[in-house]
């Protein structure tokens, strides 16, 4: 399989990008298109749709093909994969029936793939994307490959969108299956984010609400270990810090822990809700801003994913969580580039508001503050 990645800061500029990269005869069948949701998407898929390129498309918080991170602007990563070798699905789910709308899709796949593996968008600030691995789960078994992102929307966190030909949706998944008998897939997700200080318990919550640990209004034990100030309502500079530097870390019994950071707190008891679900009576510990060991093992986790599983790939696709950019700055070109590197191959990436993957020695799960690295290789 062949692989060509492009960037542009306009329409204009991807119109002229494609046609320069398509000039030697190269024929791509997908694109997986990060943009800005600044940006034309609608006349941008029309690009790619009168080229006969079949799109993956989901809005971000930033994009990049390489070490220089953008804002604003649009990254594509297009593929000549043999088109009997996947399926794009796309589906909203208004009911919030997040599970039941996966394993209909997964259904659907295994119909057409007996071994498929899935790169997934969602949007909706409120998604579960726990519910959604469930469901593919549920139809494709727990070993099943599947890696992705929550859309993003430039940091304002309300309206956010997943598209493909013709469709476009602020509360649905778009999501690639793969037919991994001809198509290798492997990913990793990892965090690198420090725990600090003792295990504690959740002591009072429902799903992703936290009211309490240690039966301590959540918000008042975070913002002490914290060692944060000025937390008051209508201070969202200090509640981006507060979900970027200081998530929870949800001890698991089988892998590696899973971040939660909190997002929206309810003033009214000093409660809030993380990313993810967080069950009444789990261990969390806190967890502190990153330096750059947190950059390095990114990087060694994804050499030991080439050297045992993946020596070599056609393409790299990335979702870094939006909060690993706020927290970590220029620092990020280091990180970026120490990836594209392993393999130096075409690659494309967002910044998103979560990540789908399976954490290390662990199960499928929905993630924040994580690098998600996948790798594909054509049969």
């Amino acid at each position: 399989m062949k692989a060509k990645s492009i960037k542009g800061s306009s329409t204009q500029e991807i119109e002229t990008a494609l046609a320069t990269n398509l000039a030697d005869g190269f024929a791509p069948t997908l694109a997986l298109v990060f943009l800005s949701v600044s940006q034309d998407r609608k006349t941008i898929t029309k690009l790619l749709d009168n080229k006969g390129i079949q799109v993956f498309g989901v809005t971000t918080n930033g994009e990049f093909i390489d070490g220089e991170t953008e804002k604003g602007s649009v990254a594509i990563l297009l593929l000549d994969m043999n088109k009997d070798n996947f399926q794009i699905y796309f589906e909203e789910y208004p009911r919030k029936n997040y599970r039941e709308v996966a394993a209909s899709i997964a259904t659907k796949v295994k119909t057409k793939f007996s071994t498929p593996a899935f790169l997934i968008g969602t949007s909706h600030p409120a998604v579960d994307g726990e519910e959604i691995l469930r469901g593919l789960e549920d139809i494709a078994g727990m070993d099943l490959n599947a890696f992705g992102g929550a859309a993003g929307d430039d940091y304002t966190f309300e309206d956010t969108f997943v598209f493909t030909n013709g469709q476009e949706t602020n509360e649905g998944i778009v999501c690639i299956a793969l037919d991994e008998t001809k198509v290798e897939v492997k990913g990793i997700a990892t965090c690198g984010w420090k725990a600090v200080g003792t295990e504690k318990t959740v002591t009072k919550s429902e799903g992703n609400h936290i009211y309490t640990i240690e039966n301590e209004p959540a918000l008042d034990i975070t913002v002490k270990y914290g060692g944060l100030e000025n937390i008051s309502p209508g201070n969202k500079d200090v509640l981006m810090e507060l979900a970027t530097n200081f998530a929870l870390q949800l001890q698991r019994e089988k892998g590696d822990p899973v971040m939660r950071p909190p997002l929206v707190v309810d003033w009214n008891d000093k409660s809030y809700y993380t990313s993810g679900t967080i069950p009444q009576g789990s261990k969390i510990r806190f967890s502190i801003p990153p330096d750059w060991d947190v950059m390095e093992k990114v990087v060694k986790g994804v050499e030991e994913l080439k050297e045992t599983q993946m020596p070599q790939a056609d393409a790299l696709v990335v979702f870094s969580c939006a909060g690993r950019i706020l927290a970590l700055g220029p620092m990020m070109k280091e990180e970026i580039e120490g990836v594209k590197n392993v393999w130096n191959v075409p690659m494309v990436g967002m910044f998103s508001n979560a990540e789908l993957g399976r954490a290390t020695g662990g199960n499928l799960e929905m993630h924040n503050l994580t690098t998600c690295c996948v790798a594909l290789k054509e049969k």
